[in-house]
């Protein structure tokens, strides 16, 4: 018995939402990654469910989340380009000035 599915076996919960119309497939996944403006939502070995409820997806994703605080690579990439750095150096300048390229630029180049 699963407590996410209120108890209910889930063969019959299967069953229950063929006779509702909705189609579940689950998928082999490896990683779910969801990239915020903040950073990144990563999802290791998750658990993902596809539903077809007539006729749009939803997805459920289930497992062990882990918050990455970070910047988009093309600002890493520009950084470490115009300043003539490393992508480490260039990410821990951006770490170190709030992401703000001109600065983290800047202060690589002194």
């Amino acid at each position: 018995m699963f407590p996410g599915l209120g108890g209910m076996d889930p063969r019959k919960m299967k069953m229950l939402m063929k006779q509702m119309g909705i189609k579940s497939e689950d998928i082999n996944a490896r990683k779910v990654i969801f990239e915020l403006d903040e950073g990144k939502l990563v999802i290791e070995n998750p658990q993902v469910t596809a539903m077809d409820i007539q006729g749009k997806k939803t997805y459920t994703v289930m497992g062990e989340i882990k918050e990455e605080k970070g910047y988009p690579d093309e600002d890493v990439e520009m950084v470490a380009e115009q300043a003539g750095v490393s992508k480490s150096k260039a990410l821990k300048a951006l770490e170190e000035n709030d992401g703000d390229i001109a600065e983290a630029i800047s202060k690589l180049k002194e």
